[in-house]
């Protein structure tokens, strides 16, 4: 009988999210991200997405894309954690076993679908989407097929808002067209290595004998691409262990030499660990710097916040004020950047920019101490960024707001002393537009979880927890 797994992708979350507690912004190309157009872009919709913009995309180079029509919001943490809890719970309530890999996807293993054909499973995977749907008002895509790499693959063929299923029978059928890199540790690199050997497709990768595979791809890892590529994947479906800490590093070919080398580099793997931090959910506390030299010697050093952030622009100036260059300790081989001291509930400070300022540090004569630390066509929409009377006032852009006569609301725009203020849940309908002096005293910070018009769900989860 065959083995179902099914991957679960909630489409363009961040945006989606957005677009369903503030229902103006429903058909719009929404960027969230800096309102003040710096850092990169944590999601995008999937209208924002047609003009070529996407997550971990730099903010301008995203508004330059999208245009005028383009909505930048600043995240929202708090609420993107709170629907997908409720996402998750209510898979959880259907299947047994659910392993999460990040705030908005996951894995399970119906026991109900074990020996079911590949209709009964698309029944079942569009029903569970329609409930989601229903209780939720989000949209997700299901992929179905016998092992975890094959349900992601299908997932990725289901977007947006679909169902796709791979059966058994005709895996490698499907399977072996795709370009290589849609298997599970495909890199940039690995990929240039196929490719210079004449693998372009799955299929291709799975024709080589064991042998050909260990003289491309060295040991274990590329005999386990090579068996994920021939349809083999038993990996069990499990809950996943909570990240202790989140990372990317990259190897380059030729040493760095030169500081704007390791500049580049430098952001390059703050990016990229920053993308998996906004995936996991959680702000980090402390900031790691991991350097490899030419001559193969690691060299390390930390700092952490008194705050957990998710803010790039910290989390990068953090990294700059611990990395070493080449006319230090010789050339640089690899560079890393990890965050760890990871946390759910992020804090705001008083002055970020501080936090935010870049600073080279001195040269130092003492290597590094791995380890220890020593010091995140309707009317248009447009949000500005919010002036200097604004912020005296404690109001930004895209704020949450409340005012006793028009009830919850979030702040569009602001300029010469004034705000206007958009009042719209996701249970209201798009909402209308009032003008405000940024002194009113009838309007005050809102808690953005109202956004989501959930009382009694979040009243009964806090309820659970005490």
């Amino acid at each position: 009988m065959q083995r179902w797994v099914l991957h679960i992708d909630m489409d363009a979350f961040f945006a989606s999210v957005e677009q369903l507690t503030r229902p103006t912004l429903r058909g719009r190309p929404v960027l969230v991200g800096g309102v003040s157009g710096r850092g990169v872009v944590a999601g995008a919709s999937y209208e924002a997405r047609a003009y070529g913009a996407h997550s971990a995309m730099p903010t301008y180079r995203a508004l330059n894309l999208v245009g005028p029509r383009a909505v930048v919001v600043a995240p929202r943490k708090e609420v993107y954690a709170a629907a997908s809890r409720r996402v998750f719970s209510l898979i959880a309530s259907r299947v047994g076993v659910v392993e999460q890999l990040s705030i908005d996807e996951g894995f399970m293993e119906p026991e109900e679908l074990v020996g079911a054909d590949a209709e009964e499973v698309r029944a079942w995977a569009e029903r569970l989407r329609a409930e989601i749907r229903a209780v939720t008002g989000l949209p997700s895509s299901v992929g179905a097929g016998a092992g975890k790499q094959y349900a992601k693959i299908a997932s990725d063929e289901a977007k947006p808002d679909g169902t796709f299923v791979i059966p058994a029978q005709r895996q490698q059928e499907i399977l072996d067209p795709m370009a290589v890199s849609n298997l599970w540790g495909v890199g940039p690199v690995t990929e240039a290595k196929l490719t210079a050997v004449g693998i372009e497709t799955i299929g291709d990768l799975a024709a080589l004998s064991e042998r050909e595979v260990e003289i491309s791809l060295g040991g274990a890892n590329g005999l386990a691409l090579w068996e994920l590529a021939r349809g083999v994947d038993d990996r069990p479906v499990a809950p996943r262990a909570e990240a202790k800490q989140i990372s990317s590093e990259h190897t380059y070919p030729a040493d760095l030499t030169t500081p704007a080398e390791v500049d580049a580099a430098l952001r390059r793997a703050a990016a990229g660990a920053h993308r998996r931090l906004l995936t996991d959910g959680r702000g980090a506390r402390t900031v790691t710097v991991k350097l490899r030299m030419a001559d193969f010697h690691i060299e390390s050093r930390s700092a952490t916040l008194g705050y957990a952030t998710d803010d790039p622009d910290t989390l990068v100036a953090t990294a700059f004020r611990l990395v070493r260059y080449p006319d230090e300790v010789g050339p640089i081989r690899l560079v890393g950047v990890s965050y760890s001291g990871l946390e759910e509930t992020l804090q705001n400070v008083l002055f970020p920019e501080l936090d935010r300022q870049i600073v080279r540090p001195e040269p130092v004569e003492t290597d590094y101490e791995t380890g220890v630390s020593d010091h995140a066509e309707p009317a248009p929409v447009t949000v500005t960024e919010t002036d200097g009377m604004a912020v005296a006032a404690g109001w930004r852009a895209t704020q949450d707001v409340h005012h006793p006569e028009h009830g919850h609301g979030w702040v569009q725009g602001t300029g010469k002393g004034v705000m206007s203020v958009r009042f719209e849940t996701r249970a209201t309908g798009p909402g209308i537009t009032r003008t405000f002096r940024v002194d009113d005293p009838d309007l005050v910070p809102a808690d953005p979880l109202d956004s989501l018009a959930w009382e009694e769900w979040l009243a009964a989860e806090a309820a659970a927890e005490d």
